[in-house]
């Protein structure tokens, strides 16, 4: 594969896991929207703020990339959570399974050694970074959910 292709679907891949993460993003601040005081912060406390942080995180690291071997990066932009009358735990699963889905996306990538072989340290640190933001959001919706009304 011509070191430009792959560099291309490097940026491709990455940028639709970003994109997930976004979804996760949108949900969990309609979740945010419908929550008494107490129940926001701590929503945004254990899921809000690690999936932003990754979200950050995965476009610096995308535009870092894209800059450093002269390649167009894309706008990122975050998607409508979907219908408002949704409640709480649904927007949460809805933000769950979005950050599962960019942990796969971002995982098919490392796993294809798409990153290894473009020879780029920031890009694989990156995305281990991402992933790691992302590992706790199952398991912390999970208990904000179970604990939700208390």
């Amino acid at each position: 594969m011509a070191a430009v292709t792959a560099k291309g679907r490097i940026l491709d891949d990455f940028a639709a896991a970003i994109d997930q993460v976004a979804l996760a993003i949108a949900a969990l601040g309609a979740a945010f929207e419908q929550l008494p005081d107490g129940a926001a912060e701590r929503l945004e406390d254990t899921l809000f703020r690690p999936v932003q942080k990754a979200y950050a995180r995965g476009k610096r690291t995308h535009a870092g990339f894209a800059g450093r071997h002269g390649l167009a990066t894309g706008a990122f932009e975050l998607p409508s959570p979907g219908l408002s009358s949704q409640g709480v735990p649904s927007l949460v699963e809805q933000a769950v399974a979005g950050a599962a889905a960019a942990d796969r996306r971002i995982a098919e990538l490392q796993d294809s050694m798409l990153p290894v072989e473009s020879g780029d340290g920031e890009l694989r640190a990156g995305l281990s970074e991402v992933r790691a933001l992302l590992a706790g959001v199952p398991v912390n919706a999970r208990e904000f959910v179970r604990t939700l009304g208390r």
